[in-house]
């Protein structure tokens, strides 16, 4: 086991010992994959410093899973996506239905996406996630949260083929859905 999959779960099993270090080995990873989720969502007036603190509370308070890295980091991607989603769901309503300005996701090899809204985008998921949570959880670790099929694979406990097909059902499902 990685120091770090140690240090989750003696986080998780209440070993106050275990928090300082473990936010020192996590803060730089963590940071990383705040900025390749604002570079993804566009333009927009949140830093990855606000969208890493949020996400971090939201982990804290959630008790993130600590089974390993690769889990962990799967649902800390999934975290740090709703919280730029709840930004710019508050941010849309605070201007009374005023519209959405398009993001572009498309500087992502293989992109699913055109210029879309968030909120389009994230109707889009939520549908994939009601018809297919396998896929679903598929196109958020390798979009969103930058993982390797081969990652994916070991954290959904599936083979790498079963990664690539649920792959490709999900970005024809979002291409329907988007289109």
């Amino acid at each position: 086991m990685g120091e770090l999959t140690v240090l989750l779960q003696r986080a998780a099993s209440g070993d106050k010992d275990a928090q300082a270090p473990l936010y020192r080995l996590l803060y730089p990873e963590l940071m990383q994959l705040a900025r390749g989720h604002l570079a993804r969502a566009g333009t927009l007036s949140l830093d990855a410093t606000a969208v890493l603190h949020e996400a971090y509370l939201r982990l804290a308070d959630a008790h993130a899973p600590s089974t390993n890295r690769r889990v962990f980091f799967a649902y800390a991607s999934k975290v740090m996506h709703s919280v730029i989603v709840d930004y710019v769901r508050e941010r849309n309503a605070e201007k009374r239905g005023s519209g959405e300005r398009p993001v572009t996701l498309s500087s992502v090899p293989d992109s699913l996406f055109e210029e879309r809204s968030i909120s389009d985008i994230e109707e889009a998921l939520e549908a994939l996630a009601r018809v297919d949570e396998r896929a679903f959880s598929v196109v958020e670790m390798r979009y969103f949260g930058g993982m390797s099929e081969d990652d994916i694979a070991g954290a959904l406990d599936v083979s790498l083929a079963t990664v690539g097909r649920d792959w490709r059902k999900a970005r024809a499902f979002l291409y329907e859905r988007l289109r």
